[in-house]
């Protein structure tokens, strides 16, 4: 029977964000090399208005970028400050992502993203990482107007996916996410590492 497989992002396809923070490699570590405070970019542009404002859709990230870097000392083009950061939070889980190519080869698999993104990285990771020649879809915050921390998302998610006779397998790296999904329905999997995905009965199945 056709299943949707659904997959977090960061902490799980890509290195670099992650829910827990010693398995981090941030992007903001890196701000001193920019003349920036790490903990006032941290506070001033991170949890303010990328947040608050560029994750959920209301802001553009170049605008916000405009808006809030020469305030805290970077006078270089917000065009190159992206871009720097783009590439800085897009290294492949390349065992996982192989496999979950491979798996996209059984007919009763469908597979999708559902993952927190402003307008701008989403774009990038569809197309310049690849990821849309996997998946068939990726949900994200800021096409949604919500985080995953909404079970708005999932019934938006679940509104574009349709109705399968097993609910939507999710694996996420956080588990307050964990939690909305399965209140909304979805087989959600807590994913430490790739073993989680790999050595998943309905997964291992057809892997074989």
């Amino acid at each position: 029977m056709t299943r949707a497989v659904i997959f977090d992002v960061d902490g799980v396809l890509v290195h670099g964000y992650h829910a827990r923070p010693h398995l981090r490699d941030q992007f903001d570590q890196h701000m001193r090399d920019f003349g920036m405070d790490p903990e006032r970019f941290q506070a001033e542009f991170i949890v303010d208005i990328f947040l608050k404002k560029v994750l959920i859709g209301q802001t553009a990230m170049i605008e916000a970028l405009d808006r809030r870097l020469p305030g805290l000392g970077y006078r270089g083009s917000p065009m190159t400050f992206a871009h720097f950061w783009l590439g800085h939070e897009g290294h492949l889980n390349h065992e996982l992502v192989d496999a979950i190519r491979a798996l996209r080869t059984h007919p009763d698999v469908r597979l999708f993203l559902a993952t927190n993104q402003d307008h701008m990285r989403a774009q990038w990771l569809w197309q310049s990482v690849g990821l849309g020649d996997i998946f068939e879809d990726m949900f994200y915050s800021a096409r949604i107007g919500m985080t995953k921390a909404h079970k708005g998302f999932f019934a938006f998610a679940d509104d574009h996916i349709g109705k399968f006779d097993e609910p939507p397998l999710f694996f996420d790296d956080t588990p307050k996410v964990i939690e909305v999904a399965r209140s909304a329905g979805w087989d959600a999997v807590l994913f430490e590492d790739n073993a989680d995905v790999l050595d998943h009965p309905w997964i291992a199945n057809r892997r074989t």
